[in-house]
């Protein structure tokens, strides 16, 4: 299941029905990276001339420039998680909507999430995401835990994020969580693949939309696979209902 929804969702990212969302995506992610590093730096910079050390220490200057453009790399790793859910739920309706026309167009549609609510989502994720990350940005040099930390940490939290997302399309909050707690197996393994791709230079920019089409999928084939063996309970009354109405 995990596989086909893995690739079910490149194909969605690359299709030109989405290739106009996903440079929006890629653009925005880009700005607020970018936004990121220019208030670091400018950070930095009145901490050197504010306590006259590059007048003191010269060679500051030149340490700090190189900070700011290798900064610029650490943050992209460690701030990109965060920054991803913002845009996930930017874009979140937009992309989910391509998808479910496209590759489940007898299905019954979802129903867009209100801008603030998922707004909302994306906020308090990304300030999860956010504590999180900055406490493996601080184990940065001790050696295996740092990456373990991150990677783990990240493979849980965009689990979560992107399936509830995707499914509270559907579902109430509480419904959604408790059918990421019923298949948190398969869902964390789609967390696993996030947190691969967010490790990935460049090619993490695709993270948000990639991400939401994947979980639109993967939410899809978990109704599919409840409905086949006939278990009720939780959000399956509800989409029982929705089919038969």
């Amino acid at each position: 299941m995990l596989i086909q929804t893995v690739l079910a969702a490149a194909r969605d990212v690359f299709s030109p029905a989405l290739r106009r969302i996903l440079w929006k995506s890629i653009g925005l992610t880009v700005a607020l990276l970018a936004l990121v590093w220019l208030g670091l730096t400018h950070l930095l910079d009145i901490f050197l001339t504010g306590h006259h050390l590059s007048e003191a220490y010269p060679f500051l200057d030149t340490l700090a420039v190189f900070l700011a453009g290798f900064g610029l790399f650490v943050a992209l790793a460690y701030l990109l998680p965060a920054v991803s859910a913002l845009v996930a739920g930017y874009f979140l309706d937009d992309v989910a909507e391509v998808v479910e026309r496209g590759s489940y167009p007898a299905d019954p549609p979802g129903q867009p999430l209100p801008f603030g609510k998922a707004l909302l989502y994306g906020l308090r994720f990304a300030a999860l995401s956010l504590a999180v990350n900055l406490v493996a940005l601080l184990l940065l040099f001790v050696p295996g835990i740092n990456i373990g930390v991150f990677f783990a940490a990240n493979a849980y939290l965009l689990s979560r994020e992107y399936f509830e997302l995707a499914a509270g399309r559907f579902w109430g909050p509480e419904d959604a969580k408790r059918l990421r707690a019923e298949h948190r197996g398969t869902v964390l393994g789609a967390g696993v693949v996030l947190a691969c791709l967010v490790l990935v230079p460049v090619l993490n920019l695709i993270t948000p939309i990639f991400g939401v089409a994947m979980m639109v999928h993967l939410h899809k084939a978990l109704m599919a696979r409840r409905l086949a063996d006939g278990r009720a309970g939780g959000p399956l009354r509800v989409e029982v209902g929705r089919r038969a109405s």
